[in-house]
């Protein structure tokens, strides 16, 4: 590596920022060189995003300093970011899906022609596709955003980045809802990428990605830096003690299921469009049901069809052994299925209101006296009572959902149904997004609510994850059951190889 290669581009020394008096960032350090992956990790709430957002000029620092090519710089707006050719690609992709993807790139520095009122679209697309080329990517500049996958738009984000000439780009769990070989060809795009000299901040919570994609990872907790080591010679397990600051309990070998227990869910040749065929399962209580498959399986579809969020063309459902008619979430409620959504904050959470009035959203007539009057003194013993017993970290029950933790949110979307007294638990992605400490709480609650007698399906595209808390393991593929597990059976090999074949089979 030439001596240029190994001078950082951005030298962020002793770096702070606090909100409304909580120390978010305290003296952080951080390097990053042209041409290098450097990641950054750490558990939710370690401060990772918000020393990138000091850095993109989103938030301002309060103190510290900021070296951008050899001279101190202030980053007061996202702008003067830009300007300096520092892009930011968010875990929240921000397209407008009506405009192509050239418009979307020069959105507000469109290229006029001759008449500044006209748009020259024939320049606009031009200049889009000569970042597509350096890229090496083929997509046509006129294409809706709307009419393209998470992937391709997650390219487009990082075009638009590239857009400003940027030579330093961050990336924020830039894999989160990609599939592998999406996952591949982004990585492809990282080479070429670093091939041009751009460093990249690489801000992910998956450990695998780490050996592929990085040469050096910097680990950050409770808001400090804790050191940056190189990634080839670095265990992980070393890099997850750093992030969590503690050893987390070894995998345990997945237990099989005890004494069978009655059957809670019953599900009889459910059919929707070209989405769900012919599918049919059950789930006992006590009994945590993997559902594995690649993107587009059906797996999601059918959860939401069970729960009536979607129409079903056939098939019965059974709970507790009786046929019962479900047209609607409010339906499957009272039946008591209860269904975490993968997207928990689209979906799951209001996030604009506090602990409390999530908590409480499903169960708010239990809460009333006369029909009419809001017993609030129950509603929040009841709040703190579900805050205490799934550990929620906040600093009240009046705390804004969107100020804590991905875990912490998760775990108030589990209290929202546990209040509801829901047996019938559908657990979708229910760790995506969230640090490896989390992951572990999620885990021991999953478990908790098994030993409780709650029936779960859990959905996951983490086959290690499938693996680890699965009695049973089912897999989907083009909206068929391909094949049906026990835990003892189980290996990624096997559900890989059900989730690829369409013709519907039981392999155990």
């Amino acid at each position: 590596m030439n001596e240029r290669a190994t001078q950082p581009i951005v030298s962020m020394r002793n770096v702070s920022k606090a909100f409304a008096g909580v120390r978010a960032l305290d003296g952080c350090d951080f390097e990053l060189r042209s041409g290098e992956v450097h990641a950054l990790m750490g558990e939710n709430g370690a401060g990772k995003s918000t020393l990138m957002k000091v850095l993109a000029g989103v938030y301002a620092k309060d103190a510290g300093e900021i070296v951008f090519d050899g001279r101190a710089v202030e980053i007061d707006s996202p702008r003067a970011a830009q300007l300096l050719g520092i892009g930011i690609v968010h875990q929240e992709l921000n397209l407008m899906s009506h405009l192509s993807a050239a418009q979307n790139i020069f959105i507000g520095r469109e290229p006029r022609g001759r008449l500044r009122w006209f748009l020259d679209e024939d320049a606009l697309n031009a200049q889009a596709l000569a970042i597509f080329d350096r890229m090496h990517l083929a997509l046509d500049p006129r294409t809706s955003v709307g009419e393209l996958t998470v992937a391709k738009q997650q390219m487009v984000e990082i075009a638009k980045a590239l857009s400003f000439d940027s030579r330093v780009l961050i990336m924020d769990e830039p894999t989160a809802a990609l599939n592998d070989t999406e996952i591949g060809e982004l990585f492809r795009i990282i080479g070429q990428l670093q091939s041009h000299g751009v460093g990249i901040v690489y801000i992910s919570h998956k450990m695998d990605e780490l050996k592929r994609v990085s040469q050096r990872v910097t680990v950050m907790r409770d808001g400090r830096v804790i050191a940056t080591v190189p990634t080839a010679t670095t265990p992980i397990d070393s890099i997850i003690s750093m992030m969590v600051g503690r050893t987390l309990d070894a995998v345990p070998a997945r237990r099989t299921a005890g004494a069978p227990r009655e059957v809670a869910l019953e599900v009889d040749g459910l059919s929707r469009g070209s989405v769900l065929k012919n599918v049919s399962f059950s789930v006992r209580r006590g009994e945590i049901l993997g559902l594995a498959g690649l993107m587009g399986a059906g797996r999601t579809e059918l959860a939401r069809a069970v729960f009536g969020a979607d129409p079903v063309d056939s098939g019965e459902i059974r709970v507790n052994g009786s046929k019962v008619k479900i047209r609607s979430p409010k339906d499957a409620v009272a039946h008591g299925i209860g269904y975490l959504s993968e997207d928990r904050k689209l979906c799951g959470l209001a996030t604009g209101l506090a602990v409390e009035a999530n908590v409480t959203l499903t169960s708010v007539e239990r809460f009333l006296s006369l029909g009419i009057f809001l017993n609030e003194r129950a509603m929040r013993r009841a709040a703190n009572d579900y805050v205490e017993r799934l550990a929620i970290k906040t600093p009240s029950i009046d705390q804004q959902v969107r100020l804590l933790s991905g875990g912490n949110q998760q775990k108030i979307v589990v209290a929202k149904w546990l209040l509801r007294d829901c047996g019938i638990l559908f657990f979708d992605e229910p760790t995506r997004g969230i640090d490896v400490g989390a992951k572990a709480e999620i885990y021991k609650l999953l478990d908790s609510l098994a030993e409780q007698g709650r029936a779960i399906v859990m959905i996951s595209s983490e086959l290690p994850e499938i693996l680890r808390m699965s009695h049973r393991v089912l897999v989907m593929c083009e909206g068929r059951i391909t094949g049906e597990l026990a835990a003892e059976d189980a290996t990624q090999e096997k559900i890989m190889q059900l989730a690829t074949q369409r013709e519907t089979m039981v392999a155990g």
